[in-house]
């Protein structure tokens, strides 16, 4: 089947041949006739499948025709991520390029003013994360009663992202006569209760079982303790013939240690994740997409729908702790038919999340074997010295705490020799084993107190006045 064969306008076609393409993928083949038809739609389909242009293709042929009013935007693209609103705006901006039609992107991390023009001229397609979109709404920047075609993109992650009240809210704003479709890798029950409730009799398509992985990806676990990770990932780097790599963690902060990390053993990576803002996220990934550098420390902010072309290799340097997010992870290589690897690093604490992930892709990891010859680390011998200089340190420290403990007691104490010069005359006039007991320390006068045995009855067992010694004659 060709591109011509899904009844795309002549303008439309020009364009994707441009674009170096000539036959549509299944879901394409599949969705575009049905969205022509203008039906609700629910497309099921893995990750790196063509999900995107599966939508934005009809969507162009269907705005085609029609005007455009100030703050009413005609259709409305929900995206879970900024990176994947631009994504999906690139798509609109190399596909329409033969048709007059206005675009509008709504995301957080840049200014209100340019989008709130954008509106005020008037937008065929407004392409929004949620966050903003109800921001602007609130303000009443943008209204939603002339909006006839909703898409809600990567709806799982939506959902694992907590966007779902603000989907409802957005879905009561639009008007009830409009086309709904519903794009998604994974189906999980409150995504199918929302398409219950918001979609009227769609079409279900489902090009691959939901959750499933690409055939084309070659997936391995690596067994390895938590602490011989980064040396695991580097031998891996140097001798499975990687050309370009995105390695996720589930955390921001190891995120940005095992960028530093390969970067001071020579590797030419960069960095990605949700404490960065916009501008320095869309600079690190047009370096990685222009080659600058060939790998990409990550976030789940990068696991959904980010189409890089080429990525050789996936590494889970951390199992991810959903399930679901293994299967977009994993999605980044093995794109468009091309083969991927994806290595996934399993510590003995992460047993129970990679038993989830086999449980939702319906099989077993491959064990990829390590032996201990194999991890080869060129900089021991560098890394192993400030371990011996340290335990030289740890030795040398109890020697030195007690030469100054040993000086600090050979010091006489001028406080206390002031003391006793102060007290020397009392003590003259008091009782000689009193005056004895004084110049011992407290703890030891108080053992001494309690080993004393009692006295008998009747006699006097308290001090002494000095004044019983002088006589009246």
């Amino acid at each position: 089947m060709k591109f011509a064969d899904l009844g795309l306008s002549d303008e439309l076609l020009q364009a994707v041949e441009a674009a170096g393409y000539t036959e549509p993928t299944p879901i394409q083949a599949q969705a575009i006739p049905q969205i022509h038809m203008m039906k609700d739609l629910i497309a099921i389909a893995q990750t790196g499948t063509g999900k995107t242009a599966s939508f934005v293709l009809p969507m162009i042929d269907v705005l085609a025709h029609g005007r455009r009013r100030a703050l009413m935007p005609r259709s409305l693209i929900l995206e879970p991520t900024r990176e994947l609103a631009v994504q999906v705006a690139e798509n609109f901006e190399k596909y329409g390029v033969n048709h007059d039609l206005k675009m509008a992107l709504l995301i957080g991390g840049v200014q209100m003013g340019d989008q709130v023009k954008a509106l005020n001229d008037g937008v065929d397609v407004l392409i929004a994360t949620p966050g903003r979109l109800m921001d602007l709404f609130e303000r009443g920047k943008v209204m939603l009663s002339g909006c006839d075609l909703l898409v809600i993109d990567e709806a799982d992650r939506m959902l694992d992202m907590g966007f779902i009240p603000d989907i409802e809210t957005i879905c009561s704003k639009l008007p009830p006569n409009r086309q709904t479709l519903l794009f998604s890798a994974t189906m999980p029950p409150p995504i199918k209760k929302l398409a219950d409730r918001f979609l009227t009799n769609p079409k279900y398509i489902e090009v691959a079982r939901p959750a499933s992985n690409n055939t084309n990806i070659a997936q391995h676990k690596v067994m390895v303790p938590t602490r011989k990770k980064r040396e695991v990932l580097r031998h891996l780097l140097r001798t499975d013939d990687v050309q370009t790599a995105i390695i996720f963690a589930n955390r921001k902060t190891t995120v940005r240690e095992l960028n530093k990390s390969l970067q001071k053993h020579g590797f030419a990576s960069g960095e990605i994740h949700g404490d960065m803002d916009q501008t320095g996220r869309l600079a690190e990934l047009a370096r990685f997409k222009g080659g600058q550098i060939n790998i990409l420390v990550a976030s789940d902010v990068a696991a959904r729908g980010l189409d890089v072309k080429g990525v050789s290799h996936v590494f889970n340097f951390d199992t991810p702790w959903h399930p679901d997010d293994y299967v977009h992870r994993i999605g980044r290589t093995g794109r468009a038919g091309a083969k991927g690897r994806a290595f996934t690093f399993v510590a003995p604490e992460d047993a129970e999340a990679i038993a989830n992930v086999e449980k939702l892709t319906g099989g077993p990891v491959p064990v990829f074997a390590l032996s201990a010859d194999d991890v080869v680390e060129e900089f021991a011998p560098t890394a192993r010295e400030p371990r011996r200089e340290s335990r030289k340190r740890d030795e040398e420290k109890p020697a030195k705490e007690k030469s100054a403990r040993k000086s600090r007691e050979d010091k006489p104490d001028r406080r206390s020799e002031k003391a006793d010069d102060r007290s020397q005359p009392r003590e003259t006039a008091t009782d000689p084993k009193r005056s004895e007991g004084r110049s011992e320390p407290r703890q030891d006068q108080r053992r001494h107190e309690q080993r004393e045995e009692p006295s008998e009855p009747g006699v006097w067992n308290g001090p002494v006045p000095g004044f019983l010694s002088v006589s009246a004659l």
